[in-house]
């Protein structure tokens, strides 16, 4: 499907740059070309299509459906899918959170939408198939949606509203009814294109900088890593890899963009799927920059817990995944 973009990376690598087949850089570099003209332009073709999508479906309305009925505990599963259809990093995700807290939809509801928007996107699903192919995706989506509904669910029993910041309770006492939103009118589609393209280059300016780090990084790894470097101590074999490698992947940060190249290398390196994805999910939804934007909505016991049911959650995926494949 993406013959030609090996092609380009070929030629620029073997012919323009004169480099010998075999070696660590010739394979670091052929790798990098290759997947930053594909990921890139599979982004480009997925979030001008969300674009499309998401200015006849305009948040305001998803967030007031959510908070006007009862669904029996299904208001989970639609806040985790809300999650899927928004192509938002952890960072970018919270001040979403905030609007739906402020809105009055249950924290727990929020929860699920913080966890799964992040992991499980457009961007995300459309990499994982060019990478891993249709089954696995499928697997990888369904299981960031129940990672982000049980996380809600959990979240939401443990009642934990007493440990939001003071700041969000005044918010909560003080918000008064929103005013009547300017209904739009409705706009021919070619109207609408100018605010699309401009959504897709914000979109694109901020992740592409994570996704040529990202395949940068796997580029490296790709052509310098040995793989018992990784089969040491993320093998199948070690009981502990999936909690090691989630625990590891703290520090970094990333969007699921960007992280799906280092995942392609961990596998290729003869890592497990499940810890290879545990890895990517703690990368993207664990990540110390959203710790410190939830400082401002959450004390420090509630994002302790938050990120512990998280934690939990993407481990016993790890191993789920580890046991199907």
């Amino acid at each position: 499907m993406f013959d030609w973009t090996q092609q380009i990376a070929d030629w620029l690598v073997f012919d323009l740059f004169g480099l010998k087949d075999g070696n660590p850089l010739t394979e670091a570099l052929s790798f990098f070309i290759y997947d930053t003209i594909k990921i890139l332009l599979l982004l480009f073709v997925i979030i001008f299509l969300m674009g499309i999508v998401n200015s006849y479906f305009p948040i305001d309305r998803v967030r007031n459906f959510l908070s006007r009925n009862k669904f029996y505990g299904l208001e989970y599963l639609f806040a985790s899918l809300f999650g899927v259809v928004t192509p938002f990093c952890s960072c970018s995700s919270v001040p979403l959170f905030i609007g739906f807290v402020r809105g009055g939809i249950p924290l727990g509801v929020t929860f699920a939408f913080l966890v799964t928007s992040p992991l499980v996107n457009e961007v995300a699903i459309g990499l994982f198939i060019g990478l891993f192919g249709v089954k696995v995706t499928i697997l990888y989506v369904v299981s960031g949606v129940l990672l982000g509904t049980v996380s809600g669910i959990i979240l939401q029993k443990l009642k934990l509203e007493r440990f939001l910041t003071l700041w969000v309770k005044e918010v909560l006492v003080n918000a008064e009814k929103e005013q009547n939103a300017n209904q739009e009118e409705k706009q021919p589609f070619r109207n609408r294109l100018p605010v699309i393209w401009k959504d897709v280059t914000e979109i694109l300016k901020g992740v592409t900088p994570y996704v040529i780090i990202g395949i940068a990084v796997g580029g490296l790894m790709h052509g310098y890593i040995p793989e018992k470097f990784f089969g040491n101590y993320m093998s199948k074999n070690n009981l502990f890899a999936v909690p090691l490698a989630t625990i590891m992947a703290v520090p970094m940060y990333s969007n699921a963009s960007g992280i799906l190249p280092v995942v392609q290398v961990l596998v290729s390196k003869g890592i497990p799927l499940g810890t290879a994805i545990a890895f990517m999910m703690a990368v993207v939804g664990l990540s110390l920059p959203e710790v410190m934007l939830l400082k401002k909505v959450m004390t420090l016991k509630l994002i302790a817990v938050f990120l512990g049911v998280v934690t939990l959650c993407i481990i016993i995926s790890g191993y789920v995944f580890n046991m199907i494949f």
